[in-house]
């Protein structure tokens, strides 16, 4: 190859790394101001999913974890809890606005999951609002306060008491969705880890 190809040959391959270079999309891992508000309605409109993750609670009397399943469906949403605490393994279920908690004990009933799970565990989460919270949306029916991060992505919403903040996320579907969450209700602290998340997303 003579001088002059090599030069030229160089000079091609200079101009299609800065081509690609210009049109390079972001790493998978990284967030971009934008993002939130380009995914809002996909993200409103999700409402079937199951995750798998891990709850850490602390309260000043005692510190435990759990292992987390959550199957979530239009009409019916299913929580398998599994470690330490809950009895070592609960099924928390609610449909059409019935709701059971099954424990090695038996299975019982209550108006609210919250009342259900504060009844038979003696702790309880916000299951109600969950839904949304876990999907980085404050909850409908009551006010709320979101603080945005500088990309334009929920860093923390409080509502009802609870403050819940966003420390990570994990790009799925071609949505992003919290992977880290911090629930706190006064002395009550609860850490979410999303370590597996599967939406279901309509065409």
């Amino acid at each position: 190859m003579t001088t002059l190809s090599r030069l030229l040959m160089s000079l091609l391959v200079l101009s299609l790394l800065a081509g690609c270079a210009g049109r390079a999309p972001l790493p998978e891992g990284e967030r971009a101001a934008g993002q939130w508000q380009g995914q809002s309605q996909r993200l409103a409109e999700l409402d079937t999913w199951v995750l798998a993750g891990k709850v850490g609670l602390r309260t000043p009397e005692d510190s435990t974890s759990a292992n987390l399943d959550w199957s979530q469906h239009p009409y019916y949403y299913r929580l398998l809890i599994s470690g330490p605490f809950g009895s070592g393994r609960s099924t928390l279920e609610g449909r059409e606005g019935r709701f059971s908690l099954t424990t090695a004990e038996g299975r019982f009933e209550a108006e609210t999951p919250e009342a259900l799970m504060e009844q038979q565990l003696g702790w309880s989460l916000p299951v109600s609002a969950l839904s949304e919270w876990i999907r980085g949306l404050p909850a409908e029916g009551s006010t709320h306060r979101l603080e945005p991060d500088d990309l334009g992505f929920p860093r923390l919403i409080e509502q009802d008491g609870w403050a819940i903040e966003y420390r990570d996320w994990s790009r799925v579907e071609g949505l992003w969705l919290p992977r880290r969450m911090v629930m706190t209700y006064d002395t009550l602290r609860a850490t979410l880890v999303v370590t597996e998340w599967r939406p279901v997303l309509d065409e």
